[in-house]
């Protein structure tokens, strides 16, 4: 993975994925949770690309604007381009956005951060033993 690359998930809005369905709003329009979760799914993929075994990402930072409502049918896409990484190694930041079949609807930033999944599991699972 390098600076400049991107990776774009599909879907087609449906029911489920619908501010009103979701409970972030009363429309039967395209829900900004589901829309981010496309974002982040595409920036996810794209650093899982070549990762070993045993290593992942998870999202830490997002600042989305949800710009255009999307109804019920429409195809909408979602991607991520890798901006930087971090000197160290251990986060990258992309610029996300998402499309429909007219045009932007949504923009913004994201962060990652690589992990170890068994120690990321292990300090997680520790919380219900406090």
């Amino acid at each position: 993975m390098k600076v400049g690359d991107t990776y774009e998930v599909r879907d087609t809005v449906a029911e489920p994925m619908t501010a009103k369905s979701l409970g972030s709003g009363a429309m039967h329009v395209f829900g900004t949770p589901w829309m981010i979760a496309m974002m982040e799914n595409a920036a996810f993929l794209l650093m899982q690309e070549g990762l070993p075994e045993g290593r992942s990402s998870v999202g830490t930072k997002l600042d989305i604007a949800h710009v255009s409502p999307s109804p019920v049918g429409m195809p909408v896409r979602a991607v991520a381009e890798l901006v930087s990484v971090s000197e160290n190694g251990k986060m990258a930041e992309f610029k996300v956005s998402a499309y429909d079949d007219a045009g932007l609807i949504g923009e913004g930033t994201h962060q990652r951060a690589y992990i170890d999944v068994e120690r990321f599991m292990a300090k997680c699972e520790s919380k219900l033993n406090k």
